[in-house]
């Protein structure tokens, strides 16, 4: 029973570590998801490409495909009063609002492109804070964009930019230091003009349809646009932090997998003794007919229940947790003050996680246990 409690317990801190792992993940995946398009289409090389109408049309006509927005994205620098700083302006139609629920990210102001004449800008929280920015402010923002097909006139420097004009609509906040530190969204005109472009996007953000197939909407979408184009989902354009998200997963597995090997010394122990014990049991079973394969079996068997019947009660243990705190998360994070995205640690059980935690265990507790049969416990079987 302390062989078996032992398994048991590494098996539910490897459910539940991998559960948490993966409620991150989705936590992540879901506030990007208030930025990022479903799909996106960008070149293979160079910034920027013009796309054709034939394509557009090719696009819309997919029964997949919801709405088609076009972007075009760079550096530029932004200043108002005396602070400045480079940042992202992105550049975007009016389908936009479509594409992308903008109202659900806004802290303050209402967004808006473009009205009359006069041309507005929505920038992430902390541009905005860096910056000193609000809606209602009556001076407008100040937007420098080097002038890409000219050189720089050093004896006036400030000739060589392209300057223009927004003023603040509002602010958005997605929890993501990547955009609310770095973007403010404008109107696809307003940016055409300041990075002297025409026809050109660096973009195509794709909305789907609801209950479509992915992947084939996809793989439809990737035979249209050629191989001069990558298309991306939510997933390959964020792969760095989910990549990173994924490394600290299984390398917690792995850590966790080498304090199972070290419970798993208690099963190795148990069997020793075991072996010695039924010294005498095993004299009657050969009396009996039984040969030496046969008496390492009934010992082999014995090791794997241990861990095997360790493995499932920690599999029930752990799913039967990572549910309630799925249901009511009874663990909070700085006793539920609210001073974080969320107020408890977000969990996430996936049968496959489950099916590879059970299939480890199972695993190194059979290496355990042919282990001890095999080689311990030589001088007491044969």
């Amino acid at each position: 029973m302390v062989s078996v409690c032992g398994v048991m317990v590494v098996t539910i801190a490897l459910v539940c570590v991998l559960s948490v792992m993966n409620g991150f993940s989705s936590l992540i995946a879901s506030l990007f998801s208030d930025f990022d398009p479903q799909l996106k289409i960008i070149p293979k090389t160079g910034k920027v490409f013009i796309p054709s109408s034939q394509t557009i049309d090719r696009l819309n006509a997919l029964p997949e495909v919801s709405v088609v927005s076009h972007v075009l994205q760079e550096n530029a620098l932004i200043r108002y009063g005396e602070r400045q700083m480079v940042g992202v302006l992105k550049g975007v139609d009016q389908n936009y609002t479509k594409q992308i629920n903008i109202e659900k990210t806004l802290i303050d102001g209402v967004f808006k492109l473009k009205e009359d004449v006069v041309d507005y800008a929505t920038p992430g929280i902390g541009l905005a804070y860096f910056l000193g920015l609000k809606p209602g402010f009556v001076a407008p923002l100040e937007i420098y964009v080097p002038k890409r097909d000219e050189k720089v006139n050093m004896s006036n420097p400030a000739s060589s930019f392209n300057i223009g004009y927004a003023y603040t609509g509002a602010i958005f906040s997605i929890n993501q230091q990547v955009y609310d530190d770095n973007y403010m969204i404008i109107s696809l005109d307003l940016a055409r003009s300041l990075f002297h472009y025409d026809d050109e996007v660096s973009a195509l953000e794709i909305k789907l349809n609801d209950r479509v197939d992915f992947g084939h909407a996809k793989a439809e979408i990737s035979r249209i646009m050629g191989d001069g184009f990558l298309v991306q989902d939510r997933e390959e354009q964020q792969a760095a932090s989910f990549k990173m998200m994924s490394i600290e997963k299984w390398m917690i597995f792995l850590i966790l997998c080498f304090i199972l090997i070290i419970a798993l010394f208690n099963v190795v122990g148990s069997l020793s003794m075991l072996m010695i014990e039924k010294k005498n049991d095993v004299r009657t079973l050969r009396n009996l007919g039984a040969d030496t394969k046969l008496i390492r079996r009934i010992f082999l068997f014995e090791g794997w229940m241990i861990s095997g019947v360790g493995g499932v009660v920690g599999l029930l243990i752990g799913v039967t947790l990572c549910l309630l705190q799925q249901k009511f998360g009874f663990i909070t994070f700085g006793g539920g003050s609210g001073a974080f995205i969320i107020d408890a640690y977000p969990v996430l059980v996936l049968f496959r996680d489950v099916v590879i935690v059970f299939v480890t265990v199972l695993s190194i507790g059979f290496l355990a246990a042919w282990y001890s049969v095999n080689h311990l416990g030589k001088r007491w079987i044969e």
